[in-house]
């Protein structure tokens, strides 16, 4: 969750409280209604005010050594715990792990979105063709980490992104890299920023890694080229007076390398998922409200598209994906529909079946929720822990990389509870 949703409590520690969480609506407010989803568009961009994202990064690769995805998975450098038992509220445990002390407690990293190498591939491993099993997690960095009006941090350091080794899932290994945008310096020179945004939800499909960007639309990383930097400066991003590059003492950065800008009606990009269970694959966007209306006032960056929506229930919106190059096979929405539930904070769909993840504070237990298209509310599967935020499917049928009945990631996010863990899916 972002300061415009909700004040972060600092330092504190999740404990359960008996009641009902989630903020399911009265089917009587919910105005669910299945939309026409021609309203909802995309346009491709593929360079920013500094040039195109492929120069930019081509120019970089001059400079800087480039890496993959599959060797920031083999160079990790901390070391999480696996977790025997379910954490926090959550319900229908299958496996999971608990970040080191250190990303535990830091107050201004809040991780957010979960994707897996089950998502990248079909058969849950990577790269194609090969072995590892793997986990992604997204963090945005909050520089107001308490209740005060003022900032704890000065410098906003943007996203990064965890790289988990589940190779060996009693003993899960990983390392942050950062998430960059190519530029170019005042000089001309080629150089990079930090992404100073939310980093809610997250999807990898092939060698891509979508992230929403709430206001304006998607972001797209290629794995496949990632940069070593300097590590000396922790608080440098891109390139300094000394002449290196550095990425705020991280030894990697993964450079934006595409977008794709809302351009229809105004959606919130809040939580993204990918179905693969519908022809052609799919990813779906879910919509974070705070009462069950989509505040589209709310103070922020302003709002990409045409047209201010007149529902404002929040939406589930579909959009199909090309295999052959994992972008998006058309700019315009498949399905778009409403659901009646407030906060949510991750959705996965099954062809017509969507999950959603919906928060309840910081002291209230998550739940994991489902409805099918159409309908005006959602029931609830399972509690989920604590500070639950995005969510991730992992089919049965993932040859490589399978568990007994699918299952569904998710990732809480206060301090002192924060877990990456797998329920299953029918919530048994």
């Amino acid at each position: 969750m972002s300061m415009t949703r909700r004040t972060i409590v600092k330092g504190l520690a999740a404990t359960p409280l008996a009641g009902v969480a989630g903020g399911l609506l009265a089917p009587g407010t919910a105005h669910a209604a299945t939309l026409d989803p021609s309203r909802y568009r995309l346009t491709s961009r593929d360079s920013n005010g500094h040039g195109r994202f492929a120069d930019l990064t081509a120019g970089l690769a001059a400079k800087l050594p480039t890496v993959d995805a599959a060797t920031v998975v083999a160079d990790t450098n901390r070391s999480a715990d696996r977790l025997t038992g379910a954490p926090s509220t959550s319900e229908a445990f299958q496996t999971g792990f608990a970040w080191d002390p250190d990303d535990q407690q830091v107050p201004y990293w809040i991780p957010q979105g979960v994707t897996t190498s089950a998502d990248a591939y079909g058969n849950g491993l990577y790269p194609e063709g090969g072995a590892n099993k793997v986990v992604l997690v997204s963090w945005y960095f909050e520089t107001d980490t308490d209740a005060d009006p003022e900032d704890e941090y000065a410098l906003d350091k943007g996203m990064r992104l965890t790289f988990v080794d589940h190779n060996t899932p009693a003993a899960p290994a990983y390392r942050h890299v950062l998430l960059v945008e190519p530029v170019r310096a005042g000089s001309g020179a080629y150089s990079f920023a930090p992404v100073r945004k939310h980093a809610g939800g997250i999807m990898w499909y092939g060698d891509l890694l979508y992230v929403v960007d709430t206001f304006k639309g998607l972001r797209i990383f290629d794995l496949r080229t990632l940069f070593t930097v300097a590590t000396a400066e922790k608080d440098v991003c891109g390139l300094h007076t000394d002449g290196r590059y550095y990425g705020y003492g991280y030894q990697y950065v993964l450079p934006q390398s595409h977008a794709y800008d809302n351009a229809g009606t105004w959606l919130r990009y809040s939580a993204i998922g990918l179905d693969r269970a519908s022809s052609p694959d799919s990813l779906v966007i879910g919509e974070y409200s705070l009462s069950g209306a989509v505040d589209y006032d709310e103070p922020g960056d302003p709002y990409n598209g045409s047209t201010r929506p007149t529902n404002t229930t929040p939406k589930v919106v579909r959009w199909a994906l090309d295999h052959t190059d994992r972008h998006p096979a058309s700019l315009t929405a498949t399905e778009a529909v409403t659901v009646a539930q407030q906060k949510i904070q991750g959705v996965v769909s099954r062809t017509t079946k969507h999950y959603l993840s919906a928060s309840a504070g910081p002291s209230a237990k998550g739940t994991l929720r489902t409805f099918t298209s159409g309908a005006n509310s959602a029931s609830t599967v399972a509690d989920l822990a604590i500070g639950c935020e995005d969510l991730s499917f992992h089919s049965s049928g993932a040859s490589g990389w399978a568990y007994g009945e699918s299952v569904i990631w998710n990732v809480s996010e206060y301090t002192g509870a924060r877990y990456v863990y797998a329920v299953r899916a029918d919530g048994s």
